[in-house]
């Protein structure tokens, strides 16, 4: 059973073609979340976005016992009306919405999860850059802070990727096995450190 609960501020979205809308910040607005909240145990919480509009919608469910696999339980989602991308993926895998389960066996452990976030490029330095920096600070605040989605981990690359605008090493000088030339670049000492 889902029951749908908006939360935080709405986002203001733009299209920009291509089918799909984006969220946009500015100095004076960008959307947020609600606090987020452990669920009670044997429940879960989805958050979904999609093309038809959906904008980190938040919802609620109960993991039932799967009768199919003991020691597993099982939660049952569909799509939401008006979605355009799931009834590709419905008909793709000749299911119905109804008939999607994800199980979960709770004994099966893998790695530990330490945390979430995102890469700072060149390209992202460089936006974020051009942004006033009131809208950099709500920008900050929307990816980092108990108010947004509250990353924790940043990768930085080293040296250029294909989000730079040149292409740069940190050690130019062929067979300087020792490093001698090594030497951070403009775009780290103005935009990643």
């Amino acid at each position: 059973s889902l029951s749908s609960a908006a939360g935080g501020r709405p986002c203001d979205a733009k299209d920009f073609g291509h089918g799909s809308l984006v969220c946009a910040c500015s100095a004076t607005y960008c959307d947020t979340l609600d606090p987020l909240v452990l669920p009670p145990l044997g429940s879960y919480v989805k958050y979904e976005s999609s093309k038809a509009g959906k904008r980190l919608e938040r919802s609620e469910g109960r993991f039932q016992p799967n009768a199919e696999t003991p020691g597993t339980t099982t939660a049952r989602t569909c799509c939401s009306p008006g979605d355009r991308a799931c009834p590709t993926w419905w008909q793709r895998h000749s299911v119905s919405p109804t008939d999607f389960h994800l199980t979960l066996d709770t004994a099966q452990r893998y790695q530990k999860v330490k945390g979430f976030g995102g890469s700072i490029t060149d390209a992202a330095a460089i936006n974020i850059q051009s942004l006033s920096k009131a809208a950099q600070n709500h920008l900050i605040r929307s990816y980092f802070s108990e108010e947004g989605i509250e990353y924790n981990l940043v990768r930085v690359p080293m040296a250029s990727t294909d989000f730079s605008v040149r292409l740069y090493t940190y050690a130019d000088a062929e067979g300087d096995f020792q490093l001698k030339h090594f030497n951070l670049t403009e775009e780290d000492t103005l935009m990643k450190v």
